[in-house]
């Protein structure tokens, strides 16, 4: 073979050395042509642990475990609950459904069983034996007898004090046994003898002011969200007689946990989840009860959220297999505590509370939901749930805390003119 030879036949075999190394690889599968296998992908959209801290813990904690044990990746996305049926909507109606788990609140859970949008879990459910869920929630959450949401992250509200207030507590008050009177005489106490108020209510508006007054009203025996009954205007009677008793930044807060972290608040009641987050900051600062009662008991909003799988989920299985992992006892009072102090509404969770402070937080949380006058959010009935707030919001600013410490019966009957005009018509 001569040389010109040679050369040609390295050059062929050289070229076809680099064709077979340039040559597509075959398809993975559910990828395009040339795509490496992967893992899993499995798209969750939760309105619950929107708070940066509570997302951090649910990543690391509760979804890197299980992203590791089955080699899945979890795309976990926060959306209001509006936002979470648009999008579902969308996907629905273009049968191009790309989420598999939602997480919604319990007040809009029938409009998504209403429109088709989720799976029907029974017998899923069924196949569990190791755990049953709170019957406090099932309204919302099944229909007709079949579940369509696993429910997770209950909660009430808890009174919360800072232990500077009870130098201010009146003789034979309990902050374990308090009614609203003494409430707010004891916050009037307060004020008086530090020359500011300290009690703490989120004043910006459309925020959780609703539901504070919502737990008052209750104890009085109106419903919720009533506005100017009898009933409702005697809770009002109790929050115009502290109209000097809140703190003085009280119309730039949404949220009081700042506010009582800092010292600048002393006195609150709200979300229990926002209480656990207080009290596990220093459990020797403050002092934890419940909800004043009134002569109808102890009234308290109670919201959960809950889990569920989109109708043509594209990863059904794995979602599944998510949310057995999500509900198990021990996942759900891990969550329940590393968010703040939650309510677990399985009921086999609560044999793992131990005493560490959001154990306690949960525990008078447990009793104030088995106890307490209790109501849900009925935000499906009205066309504009933040409008509602408003309303409250409105009435609480210029009746309140620009009033004379009475209660303006006609400011009531037009604020509930507006209330009804919000509600939705039978189609």
């Amino acid at each position: 073979m001569n040389k010109k030879l040679l050369i040609f036949v390295a050059i062929v075999m050289g070229l076809a050395v680099l064709v077979g190394c340039t040559a597509p690889l075959p398809a993975a599968e559910g990828g395009a042509p040339g795509a490496a296998a992967g893992p899993q992908t499995l798209v969750f959209s939760s309105r619950l642990f929107s708070p940066p801290r509570e997302q951090e813990f649910f990543i690391n904690e509760v979804i890197k475990p299980f992203e590791e044990e089955n080699n899945v990746t979890v795309n976990f996305q926060i959306l209001d609950d509006q936002t979470l049926l648009d999008r579902a909507k969308v996907q629905q109606e273009t049968d191009h459904v790309t989420t598999d788990i939602v997480a919604a609140h319990n007040s809009r859970m029938g409009e998504w069983i209403d429109a088709g949008y989720v799976e029907d879990l029974t017998d899923l459910v069924a196949s569990w034996t190791d755990r049953h869920f709170s019957e406090a929630f099932s309204a919302d959450t099944n229909r007709d007898g079949r579940q369509y949401f696993l429910p997770v992250g209950a909660d009430v509200y808890l009174l919360l004090a800072n232990n500077k207030a009870l130098d201010y507590l009146p003789e034979g008050f309990d902050v374990e046994n308090m009614t609203w009177e003494q409430y707010a005489e004891w916050a009037n106490a307060i004020a008086a003898g530090e020359g500011e108020g300290k009690v703490c209510i989120t004043g910006i508006p459309q925020k959780s002011w609703i539901y504070m007054f919502g737990a008052s009203e209750l104890s009085y025996g109106a419903t919720f969200p009533d506005i100017n009954s009898p009933e409702a205007a005697q809770a009002w009677q109790i929050w115009a007689s502290m109209k000097d008793a809140y703190i003085p930044s009280v119309l730039n807060v949404d949220s009081c946990v700042d506010p009582m972290m800092r010292g600048e608040a002393w006195l609150t009641v709200m979300h229990n989840a926002r209480v656990g987050q207080v009290y596990a900051s220093n459990e020797t600062q403050f002092t934890i009860g419940p909800a004043p009662a009134g002569p109808a008991g102890i009234g308290t909003i109670a919201g959960v959220s809950g889990y569920a799988i989109m109708k043509g989920a594209p990863n059904q299985a794995m979602a599944e297999k998510f949310l057995e992992y999500l509900t198990r006892p021990d996942t759900q009072l891990k969550i329940a505590k590393g968010t703040g102090g939650f309510i677990p509404p399985v009921q086999e969770a609560l044999d793992f509370l131990g005493d560490e402070p959001q154990d306690q937080v949960i525990s008078k949380a447990i009793a104030v939901l088995d106890n307490g006058v209790v109501s849900g959010v009925p935000a499906s009935n009205y066309q504009d749930w933040g409008a509602v707030k408003q309303v409250f919001d409105d009435v609480f600013d210029n009746m309140v805390l620009n009033g004379d410490g009475t209660v303006d019966q006609a400011m009531l009957d037009e604020a509930a003119a507006k209330l009804e005009a919000l509600k939705k018509t039978a189609e």
